[in-house]
């Protein structure tokens, strides 16, 4: 993964209370609390680079005294992270999650004071080891083998620049780019490691690719017209096969991937018999369940993908490129007016009840 990071470890640990003042009753202040706050433009890179010993512990609370029986509390810890976090405990579970700028999740707790309740002695902050796990939220996310033309169709539809090479493992590493339409509005397109066959069971990129794909809205698939070969040892895949055996590692990996809206683009229709093969896919793609005995039968999906759009393309020539973008535009505002209207239909539900 090079210099891209979506997994740190980190130390957090709230701050000790102040001592308490026994002869006059005072309470000595708590202490402060380490908060991770989601902030755009930040990486776990950035993180590690600036703070390379990965600890991060909040302030002391002032003790009670005679000029102030109420101690200050201690001063907060903030830890600006990604977008995107998923915070995990040392046993992998789940404790909280940043989607949003602004966000804020309480990581350690300062401990309290002293007073009466503790004989006036404070009590040390909380302390754990946490996770910063991240997963990347894009509008779209390009779901392919590799060397299917991911790289290529992202560098002509947004203005990133991945590299762009002819042999199968190019991207290395998440790219993130936008499209830019005319009326200003910006898609976000992720185009993520290729996958292989097995990634489900953390083969090849496994689990660092598909958990990116959670947090896209929709799924792009790219697959080459004339099939995929990983290498000489490794079996010839057909277009057909080749989405089938893709919707079969999103299942595996998580269910609900497959439920996501997909689009497909069939790539590299520049080649000679990219039409013909294109007729064969197309009468698949209608009747998936007549061509199922294809592919071995732990290999079968247990639902076909419907796609939303079939566009044929060729990232060398530039066709159906900006068919591409205004299928994707439309996909992504049909699917935000649906979630508006179910935001509106349970409002309304809230509100009948109500009365």
């Amino acid at each position: 993964y090079s210099n891209f990071i979506d997994d740190l470890r980190v130390y957090v640990r709230g701050g000790t209370g102040g001592m308490g003042y026994p002869n006059l009753g005072g309470e000595g202040g708590r202490g402060g609390d380490v908060w991770f706050v989601a902030r755009e433009r930040t990486t776990l890179k950035s993180i590690r680079d600036k703070y390379p010993q990965k600890r991060f512990v909040a302030g002391t609370g002032a003790n009670s005294s005679v000029k102030a029986l109420k101690g200050e509390k201690g001063k907060d810890c903030e830890v600006h992270v990604p977008l995107g976090i998923s915070v995990l405990d040392d046993d992998g579970k789940q404790i909280g999650e940043l989607n949003a700028a602004g966000e804020r999740f309480l990581a350690a707790r300062g401990g309290l004071g002293g007073s009466l309740a503790t004989n006036f002695l404070p009590c040390k902050g909380q302390r754990r080891t946490v996770h910063l796990d991240l997963k990347l939220i894009a509008d779209v996310g390009l779901v392919g083998f590799p060397n299917a033309g991911k790289s290529s169709l992202l560098s002509k539809i947004s203005h990133a620049k991945p590299e762009i090479a002819n042999y199968a493992f190019t991207t290395i590493q998440p790219e993130l780019g936008k499209i830019m339409y005319a009326d200003y509005k910006q898609i976000s397109v992720a185009d993520l490691p290729g996958l292989i066959e097995g990634a489900h069971a953390n083969k090849g990129m496994g689990h660092k690719f598909l958990k990116h794909v959670e947090r896209t809205k929709q799924l792009l698939f790219v697959v080459d017209i004339s099939g995929f070969q990983l290498s000489i040892k490794t079996q010839f895949r057909t277009a057909f096969e080749t989405i089938l055996l893709l919707t079969k590692e999103l299942e595996l990996y998580k269910e609900e991937l497959v439920t996501k809206p997909a689009l497909l683009a069939i790539n590299k229709m520049d080649l000679p018999c990219a039409k013909d093969n294109l007729d064969e896919l197309m009468t698949q793609l209608e009747n998936p369940q007549d061509f199922l005995h294809l592919l071995e039968e732990e290999m079968i999906p247990a639902n076909t993908l419907e796609f939303r759009e079939v566009i044929p393309i060729s990232t060398y020539t530039g066709e159906g490129i900006e068919e591409l973008k205004t299928c994707l535009r439309k996909s992504i505002d049909e699917q935000a007016e649906q979630v508006n209207e179910e935001y509106r239909k349970k409002k309304l539900l809230l509100l009948q009840t109500s009365k």
